[in-house]
């Protein structure tokens, strides 16, 4: 299965913010999460927290059919999830809005397993 991986700075005094974000997917929308995710063709996703002396981050891995549009996909879905992900998650704690370009598929530089 095609997969990328990313990282997304979180922006300085919103961990907590993204941390709250991450409860209500693992809780009250959960369900919307999968359906929206299942709909961009996404099978497979895992977010980490990752603290760091230069800031917060999530490392981010998806597997998808079409990994290198998957992003832009979720970006214009105008889904009532991904509306709620983009203002709560990437507008406020990372600072992207739906304007922004999407960054490139990374570039795998090891794949030995």
């Amino acid at each position: 299965m095609p997969a990328t991986t990313f990282a997304a700075p979180i922006l300085p005094g919103k961990t907590e913010a993204w941390k709250s974000a991450v409860a209500e997917i693992n809780g009250a929308r959960k369900d919307a999460y999968i359906q929206g995710r299942n709909a961009l063709g996404i099978t497979k996703e895992v977010a980490c927290l990752q603290e760091t002396p230069h800031g917060d981050y999530v490392v981010v891995y998806i597997e998808a059919n079409d990994v290198s549009g998957v992003l832009q996909k979720m970006i214009d879905s105008t889904d009532p999830f991904h509306l709620w992900f983009k203002e709560a998650v990437l507008n406020e704690c990372h600072g992207i809005n739906a304007s922004s370009p999407v960054p490139p598929t990374n570039e795998v530089s090891i794949d030995i397993l």
